[in-house]
C-alpha cells in the first residue's frame, strides 16, 4: 500500500495543477455602450493581451492553448487561462469596422472575476465589477462536462482500488455523492474566492476522503479512505489534463 501511495504522490507532483478539468482562472466582461450605436463584437478581431508589468512593456496575446482563450459573443466576452499574467488589456474589434483598445487593468486574486467594459467612441475602459450571475457557471457546458469526466475517472479509480484491496463496492456510492458535493461547492463558491487551483484539489481530496470514511467506517480505516481519495483525485487530475486539451474545441 505504501508503494502505491508513493507512486500516486510522485505522479501528482509531476503534473501541473492548472491543466485539469476543474475551474480555471476566468474573467467575465460585460460591455456597456456610451456611444450612439451599439455595434456587435467581432470575435475573430478581438484579443486579450497579457502584460507582465503595469505599462504593458512585456506583452503577448492570451492566445489559444487548450481551454485558454478569449471567447466573445456579439454582446459580451469572457476568457479562460491556465494562468494569467499580472496585468491585462483588451483589444476588441466591432462590426462597424472599428477596433478599440482598453486601459491596462490588474488581474484579480480570484479564479473567477467580473469586469464592466465601457465602450466609448475611440477606446474601452475596463473596471472590476461583481460577477453578473455567479450561479450561471453551473449551467455551462464546460462545468457539466468537467463534472462527468471527473466522476467517471474517480469512480473507475475507486473501483480499481476497491478491487485491489478486496473492499465492498458499495463504497462507490460515497465516492459519487462526495464528487457531487465538491463539484457544486468548487464551481459555485470557491472559484469566486480563491486564486489557485491547488487549493481546490486539496479541498476535494480532504473532503472526499473524510466523507468516504464517515460513510464506510465499518469497512474502511481512515488511512484506507485517504488512500482511496488520493488515488481517485490524482487519477481525475492527471487524465483530466489530457482529456481537457482534446475536448476544448467542443466545450464553447
Amino acid at each position: 500500500m505504501k508503494k502505491i501511495l508513493l507512486l500516486i504522490v510522485f505522479a501528482f507532483t509531476a503534473l501541473p495543477l492548472w491543466a485539469d478539468v476543474s475551474p480555471k482562472p476566468e474573467m467575465e466582461f460585460t460591455f456597456i455602450y456610451r456611444t450612439a450605436q451599439t455595434p456587435r463584437i467581432l470575435p475573430d478581431a478581438s484579443e486579450q493581451i497579457q502584460c507582465k508589468d503595469n505599462q504593458c512593456i512585456q506583452a503577448q496575446p492570451l492566445g489559444t492553448y487548450g481551454l485558454q482563450k478569449l471567447y466573445c459573443a456579439p454582446e459580451n466576452c469572457f476568457s479562460i487561462a491556465y494562468e494569467y499574467d499580472h496585468y491585462q488589456k483588451l483589444i476588441i474589434g466591432f462590426a462597424d469596422g472599428s477596433k478599440r483598445e482598453s486601459n491596462i487593468f490588474k488581474t484579480p486574486d480570484t479564479l473567477r472575476s467580473g469586469f464592466k467594459v465601457y465602450v466609448d467612441d475611440h477606446a474601452l475602459t475596463v473596471e472590476p465589477a461583481p460577477l453578473e450571475n455567479p450561479s450561471s457557471i453551473l449551467m455551462r457546458r464546460d462545468a457539466w462536462t468537467s463534472f462527468i469526466i471527473i466522476l467517471v475517472l474517480e469512480l473507475a479509480a475507486a473501483w480499481a482500488f476497491l478491487t485491489y484491496t478486496d473492499k465492498p463496492y458499495r463504497v462507490l456510492y460515497a465516492v459519487a455523492i462526495s464528487n457531487i458535493i465538491t463539484m457544486f461547492v468548487s464551481w459555485r463558491f470557491l472559484a469566486a474566492y480563491i486564486s489557485e487551483t491547488a487549493f481546490l484539489w486539496i479541498f476535494c481530496f480532504v473532503f472526499e476522503s473524510v466523507f468516504i470514511w464517515l460513510c464506510n467506517r465499518k469497512v474502511l480505516s481512515w488511512k484506507e479512505a485517504g488512500y482511496l481519495g488520493l488515488a481517485a483525485n490524482v487519477t481525475s487530475y492527471s487524465l483530466g489534463m489530457m482529456i481537457s486539451f482534446y475536448i476544448a474545441p467542443w466545450l464553447f
